[in-house]
């Protein structure tokens, strides 16, 4: 956390600085293990080794040379881009030092730059923001027509991403599917619901977000979803842009891209009518 500017305002900004990370953790779904792997780096743009065909092995008699061989090497360059959230706060806010005053500053700034990490890593959207899932020409769709009947589409995504080499770790669903698939029933006129745990699908987690459209949903392998964290958050309070109304800014950044160096692994579920 790097503090530009501070007023004697009674702002303990370290305090702040953990509450809108610990937020932003546990929120943002790009911070989230079951769904991407968060690295961190100092560098402009981070290359993600990805390895297009491992090094060669064989059967050999004993005391027989061993054929040397080498893997084919690529890299997936990542530059992370900003998001940035300001909050306006009064100076009799600011020098309340009680824990309730400074949640309420830390879930502001938290809020609003969740939502665009959110969108971004969930879509397709123009720069500067990052490219996220809806960008992936190359990953796998799989359509379930006539709606979601059974959890039958998320096996497939299983067996898909398996065979590309991945496995699924968490699902994020749109919020109308993953009401259909809790109130999906174990049979007609049955009321007991196909998914014992609402929030799991085949064991694995499930998270709702509305920036997925309806009708989507993606199974990611997180080992093949990776978030890139450029350095710490950056936390600037200043008293002087709003001098003559006696409040105070508190600025909060983040620098953060992504990179799916095996997309075939990821799965889009496409639900039509």
């Amino acid at each position: 956390m790097t503090l530009l500017e501070a007023a004697a305002t009674g702002i303990l900004p370290q305090e702040y600085s953990d509450l809108v990370i610990k937020a932003i953790a546990a929120e943002a779904l790009a911070f989230n293990p079951a769904l991407a792997t968060l690295v961190t780096t100092n560098r402009a743009t981070f290359n993600i080794p990805v390895v297009d065909e491992d090094a060669a092995a064989s059967w050999v008699a004993e005391g027989s040379e061993i054929t040397p061989d080498d893997p084919t090497l690529s890299e997936l360059p990542v530059t992370p881009a900003k998001a940035a959230g300001l909050t306006i706060i009064s100076r009799e806010l600011a020098m309340d030092s009680s824990p309730d005053a400074q949640q309420i500053v830390a879930d502001g700034l938290a809020r609003s730059i969740v939502r665009q990490i959110n969108a971004a890593w969930l879509g397709n959207l123009a720069g500067p923001a990052p490219k996220g899932l809806a960008s992936l020409n190359a990953s796998q769709v799989i359509t379930a027509a006539g709606g979601l009947q059974n959890l039958d589409p998320f096996a497939v995504a299983v067996a898909q991403a398996e065979s590309a080499g991945g496995t699924i770790t968490g699902w994020v669903l749109s919020p109308a599917e993953a009401l259909t698939v809790a109130t999906l029933k174990t049979g007609s006129g049955s009321n007991q619901t196909l998914t014992q745990t609402p929030r799991e699908i085949l064991g694995r987690p499930v998270f709702v977000n509305s920036n997925v459209p309806q009708g989507t949903a993606w199974g990611v392998d997180a080992a093949t979803a990776i978030t890139v964290l450029r350095e710490d958050l950056e936390l600037a309070i200043s008293a002087d842009a709003y001098f003559t109304s006696d409040r105070i800014a508190i600025r909060s950044t983040a620098r953060i891209g992504f990179g799916f160096p095996k997309p075939l692994v990821i799965n889009r579920i496409t639900v039509t009518a």
